[in-house]
């Protein structure tokens, strides 16, 4: 899209990133009588995220949606994400409650279907502006804030003002590097590679992880019928992956328990991926400054948290901010209550994860619950509502759950772990 003969270069707000975390934010915000300017460096409408686990937990569900998404995705072959996870103790399978409601779930789709999706989505807003093939280059301040954005476009170098200056431009952002907002980097001792395959069949048609301690893996069905496979290695087996990608990618997946049938599908394009994927924390507002998505806060791949918590930080910003970037209250207090929502929701799980991206095995409370959660269904659906992000750490690991793994975990004692692959998918107890 180019940019629109009537556009002037007052804004209410800029975003520069025109992905999920942009697209959620200007949408929820030109709803609200905003005007958005919401910039892409890239110039074609259909570019997409290439790295991605392309999963959307079920925190995301209502921002879906807010954004009026849910047909479309359903529509373009989404798959509703139901997942098994296997541990030494057994598979942990999430099954209802009996005559209870169904579980929450989000959507596993490629990228390369949602991002179009939703950047048309945004296009069509009233009160929104896709100008693509504009790269932010550079802030405007005065007085200490950040009131516009510099950026070079297909027609020259190009200056737009706003009350509001937003970074949705991933785990590199060039607005939060511009802005000099300093930046918390957390080592991940795991590396990543993912592929995708055709015809790969899963028992049941569901996704399911391996959680290998400290090795990581998963097997994810999209749209079209493609399966997302992804290996998550400890960083001591890289120079061996290095050395031969596809003989180390397959012979990995061929040693998990009950592991899908490569060698029957059909792999559709290269073996992608990561060796330094560092965990990001930043400090989500400074004066005429917001960071959402990745900007903000950039969490281990493993969890499949990046698309969920994209979409949710833009509706909070969206929803703290809009009356105030519209002029109609104080922008700084609104910037505080955002910074404050994305604290409080995301900081405790940002936290575990860093210390689980160190490559280590279970801590005893993790082997408490995961144990509890193989061995008894409320337990499997109470970790699956926090591996869905619909609870914080602290309501996960709260005295009574803690209590209740442990009876659980007690009339086990002495009973062996299982042999890889004793433990069918289907299984919810042992």
């Amino acid at each position: 899209m180019t940019e629109p003969e009537s556009a002037g270069d007052g804004y209410d707000v800029v975003i520069s990133g025109a992905s999920l975390a942009g697209c959620t934010a200007a949408i929820l915000l030109a709803r609200r009588g905003v005007r958005v300017a919401l910039l892409e460096r890239r110039s074609d409408p259909e570019a997409y995220k290439v790295l991605c686990t392309h999963s959307m937990t079920a925190n995301a569900a209502p921002v879906l949606d807010e954004l009026g998404l849910l047909p479309a995705l359903e529509k373009a072959g989404a798959v509703r994400n139901e997942a098994r996870w296997y541990t030494r103790w057994g598979w942990i399978h999430p099954r209802p409650a009996p005559a209870g409601p169904a579980l929450p779930y989000g959507y596993n789709v490629r990228r390369s279907t949602l991002d179009p999706l939703i950047r048309a989505r945004a296009a069509e807003t009233p009160g929104v502006d896709l100008l693509l093939g504009h790269q932010v280059t550079g802030l405007v301040t005065e007085a200490g804030r950040t009131v516009g954005v510099r950026a070079r476009t297909p027609r020259g170098e190009r200056e737009i003002r706003a009350r509001l200056v937003v970074g949705a431009d991933g785990k590199d952002s060039a607005v939060a590097k511009l802005a000099g907002v300093p930046t918390r980097s957390h080592e991940n001792s795991r590396f990543g590679y993912i592929a995708y395959f055709r015809g790969l069949e899963l028992e049941g048609g569901l996704g399911r992880a391996w959680f290998l301690e400290p090795d990581m893996a998963y097997a994810f069905p999209n749209d079209d019928g493609v399966t997302v496979v992804a290996v998550l290695p400890d960083k001591k087996r890289l120079p061996a992956f290095r050395e031969d990608l596809e003989g180390s990618f397959r012979s990995f997946v061929r040693g998990l328990p009950e592991a899908p049938d490569l060698d029957s599908a059909e792999r559709i394009g290269k073996i992608i991926g990561t060796v330094d994927y560092p965990l990001l924390t930043r400090e989500p507002t400074a004066p005429g400054l917001a960071l959402i998505g990745d900007a903000a806060l950039t969490g281990d791949p493993l969890w499949g948290v990046g698309c969920g918590w994209a979409l949710e930080s833009g509706s909070w910003l969206a929803g703290a901010v809009a009356a105030a970037a519209a002029g109609r209250g104080d922008l700084d207090r609104s910037l505080a209550a955002y910074a404050r929502t994305h604290r409080r929701r995301l900081r405790g799980h940002q936290t575990l994860a860093v210390d689980y991206a160190k490559a280590r095995p279970f801590n005893p409370v993790e082997r408490l619950m995961f144990a509890a959660a193989a061995r008894d269904e409320a337990m499997a659906r109470h970790m699956h509502h926090f591996g869905s992000r619909l609870m914080g750490p602290a309501r996960f690991m709260n005295p009574a759950a803690l209590a209740r793994a442990a009876v659980i975990n007690a009339r086990y004692r002495g009973t062996p772990a299982p042999a890889a692959g004793a433990a069918a998918p289907g299984g919810g107890r042992r």
